[in-house]
């Protein structure tokens, strides 16, 4: 066990998953927040607690993702309280869960090294350059994030304690030799099968119904039969991007903010420096080697001898090409105050410790030309005339809409839109726009439904809100059998239909497991070809749950395929063909399964020993 404990911080998986979760954090970025109340803790676990900035920044981290990977759909969503309340439970919940595994991973003495950190960093390929670590992209992650080195390596450590914990308890996880063949014979099974199909819609063809028996299922079903509330809609549409279609840009006006604005389309000056960094604050061992490099010492020898940045050393301290605001901002200026190629700084106080700063060579800005970015500059400029555009119409939308609020007329006349109308619809009838849950709730509340106002400007999706109001409701009503007796007289066929299947498959089952092969042909009934089948097969379940035939005889049951038709099967041969690497396979799907139980086991065991309390709702 302890072993594996000291193996987790250096296996491969762990450096994956840390750098995942590094750079999602990195390019998220750590906001200041705003806290209110009393208690500044989001939750408390044990003597720890988890703060509300902490909490709100794990929740955007994740909100931000989510929405990457969903678009519209995540949108649509976070317009639901109760989704978003149990969104944000969630990621709460695992802040606590990650707090657990650190606080017992520290009660078993793990401990990870400033050299394992410092090892870390240095491998982990956000921070590396054609394969090498790369100071610059470091340092320039570090203040995007907004990290100082220190609060970068506390937070690289809390992760790689609480990893080697999860690698340990994973890792113990194996499966015994028989378990493993057990399942893969059963999972690489193959049966061969014969089947009758008992079509559904030609038994319910062949049904006779009588009016008394239509009527007794339509009073017993009404439930079936009764038309839910519904609503006649009328609503005002607007959205950025329709309104694009509306905006055409000429050469002259995109002349014109290329010249306004051509910092924007021009490179940075670029610098390329090398530096010698002494961490932390002793000023007196920066200062003798900067008088050693004043005396003519060779720089590039004293970098690779004295430098303590780790990654640049090797290279005599190159960190390569820079430019504004990608530094630290004491560095920057330093940098930049270089005049000659060779020329050396003083010493240069940043939060990573003392710099000795040589300038190596400048590349002068170089302006794109118009051409290359003419038509990005159009994009760019409908882009911004849409979205001042939309703001200025939502305005006027939510205003009209809200003065005359029995009528959508106004307000659509005033953004030139036009008022759609739906017919009479239900929830689940709604066309698209209007089946966003904030829209639906809109339309069931009192003030729109009952009051007939309109709705306040909903938002559906970024930069596309709808106003909605009901013009005419019904409530939810049986339909008369009149209106429905074609809908009663299928469903009702349908059901004896399959009944009789059912007693004629039933039958049939009955007799061939009886040695009565006669019923075929009495019934008009014949097997088709054998058929190999896996466990993907929609017949599987029942196939799979019959007795292996023995000394040549055959099984017989009855199942249903996807179309509900009854499908009579006869078992003939079971087969398992095992492969090594699906042998290997198993074995490893089996440990993982055994490792995520695990997991959540120790988990379990943490929350019921540890008093957690929270301090915040998550709605």
């Amino acid at each position: 066990m302890m072993d594996r404990l000291r193996e987790g911080v250096n296996s491969i998986a762990v450096k994956i998953i840390l750098g995942l979760i590094i750079l999602s954090f990195i390019f998220a970025g750590v906001g200041n927040y705003l806290i209110s109340g009393g208690n500044n803790a989001a939750a408390k676990v044990g003597n720890a607690e988890i703060s509300r900035g902490d909490f709100e920044q794990a929740y955007q981290n994740e909100r931000n993702r989510m929405q990457a990977q969903l678009g519209d759909y995540f949108s649509n969503l976070l317009a639901d309280p109760t989704y978003v309340a149990s969104f944000r439970k969630s990621v709460l919940d695992r802040m606590v869960n990650d707090l657990l595994l650190e606080q017992h991973a520290a009660s078993l003495g793990l401990r990870v090294s400033d050299d394992q950190v410092r090892q870390m960093i240095l491998e982990m390929p956000q921070f590396q350059s054609q394969g090498k670590f790369d100071q610059e992209l470091y340092q320039a992650a570090l203040r995007r994030a907004g990290f100082t080195p220190d609060m970068f390596a506390e937070y690289l450590r809390k992760d790689l304690v609480r990893n080697q914990l999860m690698t340990a308890l994973q890792g113990s996880e194996f499966s015994l030799p028989g378990e493993v063949n057990l399942q893969d014979q059963l999972i690489s099974q193959t049966r061969d099968i014969r089947t009758i199909t008992l079509s559904l819609a030609e038994f319910a063809k062949k049904v006779t119904l009588s009016d008394e028996d239509i009527e007794q299922y339509y009073k017993a079903n009404t439930e079936r039969f009764t038309r839910p509330e519904q609503v006649k809609v009328s609503y005002v549409e607007l959205s950025a991007d329709a309104l694009k279609a509306e905006i055409s840009i000429d050469d002259e006006a995109a002349q014109q903010y290329y010249q306004e604005h051509l910092d924007k389309y021009s490179s940075a000056e670029q610098r390329k420096v090398s530096h010698i960094l002494i961490e932390g604050d002793d000023e007196q061992k920066a200062q003798a080697i900067l008088d050693e490099l004043n005396a003519g010492a060779d720089f590039t020898t004293v970098a690779k001898e004295k430098s303590q940045d780790v990654g640049s050393a090797q290279d005599g301290g190159s960190l390569g090409w820079i430019e504004r605001d990608t530094m630290d901002p004491a560095f920057e200026a330093a940098a930049y105050a270089l005049t000659e190629k060779g020329q050396i700084s003083g010493l240069v106080k940043s939060d990573f410790g003392y710099h000795i700063i040589r300038l190596d060579d400048v590349k002068a800005p170089v302006v794109k030309p118009y051409t290359e970015v003419a038509q990005a500059i159009k994009q760019e400029l409908v882009d911004q005339q849409a979205l001042d555009s939309f703001y200025a119409k939502q305005s006027e939308l939510e205003k009209l809409a809200f003065e005359h609020s029995d009528s959508l007329d106004e307000a659509a006349k005033a953004i030139s839109a036009k008022v759609e109308h739906t017919d009479f619809i239900s929830a689940d009838q709604a066309p698209d726009l209007l089946a966003v849950p904030a829209v639906l709730q809109a339309l069931k509340s009192p003030e729109v439904k009952e009051d007939g106002l309109n709705s306040e400007v909903i938002e559906v999706a970024p930069e596309h809100v709808v106003v909605v109001r009901v013009e005419e409701s019904r409530p939810e009503t049986v339909l008369p059998l009149q209106e429905v007796k074609t809908q009663v007289v299928e469903q009702l066929s349908q059901l004896k239909g399959e009944q009789q299947a059912l007693e004629l498959g039933n039958k049939i089952v009955t007799a061939l497991k009886a040695g009565n092969s006669d019923v075929l042909a009495e019934n008009g009934v014949a097997f088709g070809e054998v058929q190999m089948i896996d466990r993907s097969s929609p017949l599987a379940n029942t196939v799979y749950s019959m007795v292996k035939p023995q000394d040549g005889a055959k099984g017989y049951a009855q199942a249903k395929d996807f179309d509900g038709n009854v499908v009579v099967i006869e078992l003939d041969k079971v087969e398992s063909k095992v492969t090594p690497a699906y042998h290997e396979q198993i074995a490893t799907q089996l440990s993982r399964i055994g490792s995520q139980q695990d997991l959540a086991g120790v988990i379990s065991v943490l929350r019921q020993s540890t008093d957690i309390e929270y301090h915040i709702a998550t709605e």
